[in-house]
């Protein structure tokens, strides 16, 4: 199954208070960029981020998921509803993994 665009939309609306969150169609799917960075993907209409330890610790109950057969596994980000919840956590995986702060 691919992700819909509507969903793609609704994820990208709820993170529109971030500057430079850019998109990349693959395959049927999206994957998920804060400047130029590669943050997560929608995968099966599912926002899924990469497991490192900032969003562990803001999600230590999320499910990881493979975003396809044969792939790693990355975490399900539950809270999507939740615009600054977002905002926080794809910032804390950029600042985690290029270690830069970001400039909303």
């Amino acid at each position: 199954m691919s992700s819909s665009r509507e969903y793609l939309d609704f994820v990208l609306d709820q993170l529109s208070g971030l500057k430079e969150i850019t998109f990349r169609q693959m395959m049927g799917e999206y994957i998920i960029y804060y400047h130029g960075k590669i943050v997560g993907g929608i995968y099966d209409d599912r926002f899924l981020v990469k497991p490192v330890k900032s969003a562990h610790e803001k999600m230590p109950d999320a499910a990881m998921e493979k975003p396809y057969p044969g792939a790693k596994e990355m975490i399900l980000v539950s809270e999507i509803e939740d615009r600054d919840f977002l905002t926080k956590l794809v910032q804390a995986i950029y600042d985690e993994l290029y270690g830069a702060k970001s400039q909303n």
